[in-house]
């Protein structure tokens, strides 16, 4: 039987890095950690087993902890048959973004994000664009000490419209982001998560508690490349998507076109059909450009005629707001699915004009999807 070049490319590269997906379950052996540590804190979501080995349950790899190890994300920890996360008042990296770096295009364009990102992932993204505190762990990075209430200060003090939890996978940093959200929401800070949505109902029903949007990974819609190419599997990734919708979470889907794994226009076909009939057709999803990144520094860039077909592929299939990112001088334009008329115009991340008044096309007052001030 013949073999395409794609799949040759894909399934050679793959084998020779099997060794770099961790199965369910592994762990490293931990000393020097103590629950009285300021960052460390009991997990939200775990069960006790039987001689002190516990279940965790905040994602879908339910990684079974033995006492004094911990989990594949790295930052959840077996203490004396208890699971405590390390990823607790932590940061790594804090910034202030604009909301659009996200990325998130109907989400109070123009406005602050107070960003901040612990080390981990339960991923392990063969094209991982910040391997460097992804896939590592918090005990291994430089941090900074920021409670959750200091944290709410500092986003009120800086202008911010909202505080993003983004750069590595906010899911491995849970309890924080929870505890978070749940000071920032009352006095009208909004959050946002940034994640590949891999995590468990249980743990996101609480989450969809305190959040206001999120900007999710939907990394191929075939469950073998989602296993090859992050360490995953596609069916939890979609039932986040369905909570989300079903929790009226404001969303924003991204799919990054690598070539030879997610360039197949067939499948990001089915991709598009399955939203469409899922969500429906107002979340805006973005078509972002690969660059050669961690273990994928072989392939190309992503072609930009690539990124175009697949757009003119999720217009033809229904969705009303598709985007191409990372490409200087696309996806700088909102359009309105009614009058075709640009209602949003930026350049790069700054925001030029905005033709959105009450949350409707100030030409043709259609409903555009989305979050807006007033």
């Amino acid at each position: 039987m013949g073999i395409s070049r794609r799949d040759f490319v894909r399934t050679t590269f793959c084998a020779a890095c099997g060794a770099m997906l961790f199965p369910v379950g592994l762990a490293w052996a931990e000393k020097g950690f103590s629950a009285t540590d300021p960052h460390v804190k009991e997990a939200y979501f775990y069960k006790q087993l039987t001689d002190g080995v516990v279940q965790c349950g905040t994602c879908p790899h339910e990684c079974i902890v033995l006492p004094g190890n911990r989990g594949r994300c790295r930052t959840k920890v077996n203490l004396e048959g208890k699971l405590y996360t390390i990823s607790y008042a932590n940061p790594c990296v804090v910034h202030v973004d604009p909301v659009e770096k996200k990325p998130l295009q109907h989400f109070y364009p123009g406005s602050k994000a107070f960003s901040l990102a612990v080390a981990g992932c339960n991923f392990h993204c063969l094209n991982c664009q910040n391997w460097e505190i992804s896939q590592t762990s918090p005990d291994k990075t430089r941090n900074d000490n920021l409670p959750p209430e200091e944290v709410v200060l500092m986003a009120a003090g800086y202008g911010c419209k909202s505080i993003a939890y983004t750069y590595s996978e906010a899911t491995t940093f849970y309890e924080y982001m929870v505890d978070i959200s749940a000071r920032a929401k009352p006095l009208g800070i909004k959050n946002i998560w940034v994640s590949n949505a891999y995590i468990s109902q249980a743990a996101l029903n609480r989450l969809c508690d305190v959040i206001d949007a999120a900007s999710v990974n939907l990394k191929s819609f075939s469950d073998k490349i989602y296993w090859d190419l992050n360490g995953g599997h596609l069916e939890p990734v979609l039932e986040t998507f369905k909570t989300l919708h079903r929790r009226r979470i404001w969303m924003e889907i991204i799919n990054l076109v690598i070539p030879t794994y997610t360039d197949d226009m067939e499948m990001i076909k089915r991709m598009c059909g399955w939203i469409l009939d899922n969500l429906g057709p107002d979340y805006p999803l973005h078509f972002s450009r690969f660059y050669p990144r961690y273990k994928l520094v072989h392939l190309p860039p992503t072609p930009v005629e690539v990124l175009r077909e697949a757009k003119e592929v999720a217009l033809k299939e229904g969705l009303y707001y598709v985007y191409i990112g990372n490409v200087p001088g696309l996806g700088d334009k909102m359009v309105c699915p009614n009058c075709k008329k640009t209602v949003i115009q930026r350049r790069g991340y700054t925001l030029v004009a905005n033709h959105v008044k009450d949350g409707k096309c100030k030409f043709c007052g259609t409903a555009i999807s989305g979050r807006w001030e007033g």
